[in-house]
């Protein structure tokens, strides 16, 4: 036991120690933040601190690894509110494949919905309308190598459109997961969109340009087009600790905490529990991170019901987050295990 608990100091301070470097924020700069938004609402309600757990496919954004420990199909459905009517969807698909193993198919979607052109020279509109969609779409594999480690990794395609332009790239994540028990201390890490940057390119930067301004009766509507600068992905290293208690025989309670390391903010560190009663009620609360720097989010909530139907399992959780000067975000999320 007391070895158990000298690890996990060690884990812990590891995880903390960078916290004091100062890093500079670059929010906004790469392309793909929307695979930063967190899909789980049972997650969620648990302040996003999902690296070290292994309960169901709504793990497996956090950590690939967890896809390891999935034990048979399973559907997860996720919907979020997201600020000025944006509205954010994810759908994955948890297929066992045996003795090798576990995959996961994903799909996120995030959409403005239909605004106005607006110019410099009509600023109340021009009659056109255009909208921002981005997709990604995500595949899986996770493998159980003993009883206390499991493995994974995944690759997503994603894309961004604004209008006519577009941009892609490829991303992987890899994660791994270990128990000091069957049930002690939890210990993982992921390493989420470690990929190439990317450039937008379309019809939208098509433009007429005089090659030289000073000269008369040359042709001054040359076609040409515009290029953008090339931007980085959302790099972003988790590492954490878990550990679930049994309270009686009808009550169980996880505290989970972790630290995040991204390459587009600053350092943080996530906390949450879920209380889970009789196998059927859960209520979750957590604080997201702590420490960043200039951070308007914070306190999180959530609850869920689980049960069983027809020979199989679901759960429909709600989270609710507070978002500082944007308001709140709200989750909600449906399971179903087979």
């Amino acid at each position: 036991m007391r070895a158990r608990v000298r690890v996990g100091l060690a884990v812990a301070l590891l995880f903390v120690a960078p916290l004091g470097a100062h890093a500079q924020s670059k929010v906004g700069t790469t392309f793909g933040d929307f695979l930063l938004i967190e899909p789980s609402a049972r997650i969620a309600g648990m302040g996003n601190a999902g690296v070290t757990l292994d309960f169901g496919i709504e793990s497996a954004y956090y950590n690939p690894a967890s896809i390891g420990r999935l034990g048979g199909w399973a559907v997860q459905f996720d919907h979020a509110a997201w600020f000025a009517d944006i509205a954010y969807d994810y759908v994955a698909v948890g297929v066992p494949l045996g003795k090798w193993g576990n995959g996961v198919v994903s799909i996120t979607h995030l959409g403005s919905g239909d605004m106005d052109v607006r110019t410099v020279e009509q600023p109340l509109g021009t009659g056109e309308q255009f909208n921002v969609s981005d997709l990604a779409v995500g595949l899986g594999y996770g493998l159980e190598i003993t009883d206390r480690f499991v493995a994974g990794g995944q690759m997503t395609l994603a894309q961004e459109r604004i209008w006519h332009s577009t941009a892609g790239a490829v991303m992987f994540n890899f994660g791994a997961l270990y128990r000091t028990s069957p049930n002690g201390l939890r210990l993982g890490a992921s390493l989420s969109n470690f990929g190439t940057g990317s450039q937008f390119d379309g019809r939208d930067l098509m433009i007429l340009y005089d090659q030289d301004p000073s000269r008369f009766g040359d042709n001054n509507a040359l076609p040409g087009d515009a290029q953008t600068n090339s931007f980085g992905v959302p790099v972003l290293f988790r590492a954490g600790l878990g550990q679930r208690f049994s309270l009686s025989s009808d009550a169980r309670l996880d505290v989970v905490v972790d630290a995040f390391h991204p390459n587009n903010n600053t350092e943080s560190i996530s906390a949450g529990t879920e209380l889970e009663l009789r196998k059927l009620l859960a209520l979750r609360a957590g604080y997201q991170n702590l420490f960043q720097q200039d951070s308007e989010v914070g306190l999180t909530l959530g609850g869920g019901i689980l049960g069983t139907q027809n020979g199989f399992r679901y759960n429909i959780d709600y989270a609710w987050a507070d978002e500082g000067r944007l308001g709140n975000a709200q989750r909600f999320s449906l399971g179903l295990h087979f």
